[in-house]
């Protein structure tokens, strides 16, 4: 079986792992904690990058950071995953959704600013699929209403828009490191911000409420109680793994880049036959070769497809229900204007085999089955 999913693995995680167990800090802010902090401020031209134990607790710590309060409001796409919506709906936010665009399944720019009221404060792009939405139009909607801009960048590390690295054009950028991702530490993720004035905040947040990260730093002689937190600070071994990744990003990113070109050059014949739609990068938007999807004409087609692909021994996923079709959706957000594409496309999209370790004799029977598939004529 062509399993979906395999975490990455390229040598020397194990060894880094040993590494921070033999150092006796495997608690959090140990020394791979601060190099993959610093590795990430250098690449992606950030100030400040804090590693957390999941996107989803960066998208809480950011939600927290932004001071959004009880029955104000978030506009989003619902084609997103749940925490996107979940870190807002815990501060008491209501959710607002919108369309997205049919070629990026990102958030349409277009809808946000007819969707704000007097009760809006935040906007939260998502980056699909490690493709930019349109920043300049989303950052200056929110420059002119004073809103605060939350990136979901989960899919998109490595990514740029007109480059800047995704999550760092925002108030506030969020990461994800699951094992799904391109780099990995089974679970994690960060939060990545510029403003100076975040960073105590920030850390007495990820630090249960102390200044706990003072204290190491020698600036306090005994850490405290200083506002509200959690524990927002992963293992010195999950980021040990990482760091591993990191080290060696550009070949993991070659790697997804040859797996997801192969994709793209040889299931064009079935684009061009009208049976499926291939991924689509806006000029200005680079890709981080997160995944490789194909759109086909709707659930009637996909449905057989998955499994007809099952059956030939390869895991083909379909991936987003649309959250504002959700029972909490219903519950904590609405709908704004016409649901024009989000369900629609949703329902058309289908992901393939995509991670660093995958074999291109794989990958070349996964393209072969889906060339040879006999059920598009059904479509006609």
């Amino acid at each position: 079986m062509i399993v979906f999913n395999k975490p990455a693995y390229t040598g020397k995680e194990t060894e880094y792992i040993e590494d921070a167990v033999k150092r006796g800090m495997l608690c959090g802010d140990g020394a791979y904690t601060k190099m993959c902090n610093k590795w990430m401020e250098d690449r992606f031209n950030v100030r400040h990058v804090m590693l957390t134990t999941s996107c989803t607790h960066a998208l809480e710590m950011a939600a927290y950071l932004t001071g959004i309060k009880p029955g104000e409001e978030v506009i989003m796409p619902s084609y997103t995953f749940v925490s996107t919506a979940d870190a807002f709906v815990l501060r008491g936010a209501k959710i607002v959704f919108v369309d997205i665009r049919p070629d990026t399944m990102n958030i349409d720019e277009t809808k946000i600013e007819d969707a704000i009221t007097d009760k809006t404060r935040v906007i939260c792009p998502v980056h699909y699929a490690g493709i930019g939405c349109e920043m300049d139009t989303i950052m200056d909607i929110a420059r002119r209403h004073n809103l605060k801009v939350v990136e979901d960048a989960a899919q998109g590390v490595g990514s740029y828009y007109k480059g800047k690295a995704l999550g760092t054009i925002g108030d506030f950028g969020c990461y994800s490191f699951h094992e799904t991702k391109n780099y990995t530490m089974g679970e994690g993720g960060a939060i990545v911000f510029n403003d100076d004035s975040m960073q105590e905040k920030a850390e007495i947040l990820r630090e249960k409420g102390t200044d706990r990260s003072k204290f190491f730093r020698g600036q306090v002689d005994k850490y405290r109680w200083q506002d509200f937190g959690s524990s927002y600070l992963p293992s010195e071994l999950n980021a040990a793994y990482l760091y591993a990744q990191l080290e060696v990003s550009e070949k993991i990113c070659a790697k997804r880049q040859q797996i997801w070109e192969y994709y793209n050059e040889h299931l064009a014949p079935l684009e061009e036959k009208g049976f499926i739609d291939r991924p689509f990068v806006p000029e200005g938007c680079t890709n981080n070769y997160h995944m490789y999807y194909l759109k086909v004409k709707d659930m009637s087609v996909r449905t057989p497809l998955i499994s007809w692909l099952r059956e030939n021994g390869v895991a083909s996923v379909f991936h987003y229900v649309p959250l504002h079709s959700a029972p909490a959706g219903l519950k904590f957000g609405r709908f704004h204007g016409e649901d024009v594409y989000t369900t629609k496309e949703s329902e058309r999209l289908m992901r393939l085999p995509m991670f660093y370790n995958l074999d291109m004799e794989d990958v070349k029977k996964v393209t072969d089955l889906l060339l040879s598939y006999p059920g598009y004529e059904s479509i006609r």
